[in-house]
């Protein structure tokens, strides 16, 4: 989408779109339309791009590899001399080991003993593999049914030069990295990194360190926050936790929304919360407040405040992470300017029953392992309420309960996003 386009619009185009009652996959929609990626880039060292974002698609400058060359340790030789029936003996006239090939010339009947990497000899189109070959004498004896270019790497079968290597938006991992160096390019151009504000808000929350007055509780979530952020490798902007007052947290909006390209806060946007939390936002900006069909983390606000996209996630811990899962985490690696790769979700079969209302999407905290059966089943960890914050410690996956899906049954296959790749 453009930067001119409004969240109203981008809403009103989305069919049956209920901000009272919306499903997931409406409300991931309606964020993905709505999020810009930014577009500012830095060029770094090579070794410091790691988890970075690509800004511009990499030209290969040369051919990869760079000549024919061995994918096995055997013989070069010329399939030509080779008989098809028959093995046939030749004669050995020297060596090629990478990095130092052959230089003399073959003639019929010749055979090169060549190492995995090293150039093919010229004339030659065929490694036959050491394991194939005996020797008679001072000759070597090569096996009949030899198919020709058998074990040979071409020049440029990788990449030839001018071919795109990495198209731009592509987050850089360690084959990447590895990719890049082996076109011998030391600098490579990234986007900066995002920057993310984060704040709790509640007068009810104390900061680390803090005495507990009663009815007051650790803020944890801006703790979850900063792993999960971390993991995303944006830069973080802490603004604490905010009081419950209008003048603290417009403060707090204005602040985030002048340093950051995006703004995620916990708390706030229950209905019933304070009233003025919709008027702030909708003065700074286009928020809409929604109610998602799913649980935990019913409350949600979204939206851009100056030219920061907004997040307004629920207060309890677990709800936090959950909207931050599968709402925030794909839309901030969007506006990062990558493409999000998708968690691919595994079944796995439950090991107890679990009551499920049709009509929303749940997120059940559990522990997949394989059975003794070799099938991957899952159990849940415990109490599912969204202020247990100890069941997510000790869940390795979340079981997806569709939208449409109602009470599940011991020994039903359900859908499971497993915690490796996703927190």
């Amino acid at each position: 989408m453009t930067q001119a386009e409004t969240l109203a619009g981008v809403v009103s185009s989305l069919a049956d779109f209920d901000p009272n009652a919306l499903p997931v996959a409406l409300a991931r929609e309606a964020i993905e339309r709505f999020i810009t990626p930014i577009d500012s880039l830095e060029v770094v060292p090579l070794r410091r791009a790691l988890d970075r974002v690509l800004a511009r698609d990499v030209i290969s400058p040369i051919d990869v590899p760079a000549h024919d060359n061995a994918a096995m340790d055997g013989w070069a030789v010329r399939h030509a001399d080779l008989d098809s029936d028959s093995p046939k003996a030749f004669d050995p006239i020297g060596t090629a080991l990478a990095g130092k090939p052959f230089t003399g010339g073959v003639a019929a009947n010749q055979a090169v003993r060549i190492m995995t990497g090293a150039v093919m000899p010229a004339g030659c189109d065929t490694v036959v593999m050491q394991e194939l070959v005996t020797t008679e004498g001072r000759r070597i004896i090569i096996p009949a049914r030899q198919q020709q270019g058998q074990h040979r790497r071409l020049r440029g079968e990788d990449l030839s030069i001018g071919k795109t290597a990495l198209s731009a938006g592509r987050l850089l991992g360690p084959t990447e990295l590895g990719l890049v160096a082996s076109l011998g390019v030391a600098d490579i151009p990234v986007q900066r990194r995002l920057r993310v504000a984060f704040f709790s808000t509640g007068d009810e929350l104390r900061s680390i360190g803090e005495p507990l007055d009663p009815g007051c509780v650790y803020d944890s979530n801006r703790f979850t926050l900063i792993g999960m952020l971390t993991r995303l490798g944006v830069e973080l902007i802490d603004l604490g936790v905010v009081p419950d007052s209008p003048q603290a947290l417009e403060a707090a909006v204005r602040d985030a929304s002048r340093q950051a390209d995006a703004i995620v806060s916990s708390g706030g946007v229950s209905v019933g919360e304070a009233d003025y939390t919709r008027d702030i936002m909708n003065r700074l900006g286009e928020v809409a407040f929604w109610t998602i069909a799913m649980r935990p983390g019913r409350p949600m606000a979204f939206g851009r405040i100056g030219q920061a996209s907004y997040f307004g996630l629920p207060g309890n811990p677990v709800a936090v992470m959950i909207t931050f899962l599968f709402f925030v985490r794909d839309a901030l690696i969007r506006q990062s300017g990558a493409t999000p790769r998708p968690v691919l979700p595994v079944s796995v079969r439950s090991t107890m029953a679990i009551r499920k209302k049709a009509g929303r999407t749940e997120y059940q905290r559990a522990i997949a392992q394989i059975g003794q059966d070799g099938v991957l089943q899952a159990r849940l960890t415990g109490s599912q309420g969204s202020g247990v914050l100890r069941s997510m410690s000790e869940a390795n996956c979340l079981l997806v309960l569709r939208h449409d899906q109602g009470d599940i049954a011991s020994g039903d296959i359900v859908e499971a996003m497993l915690f490796d790749g996703l927190i």
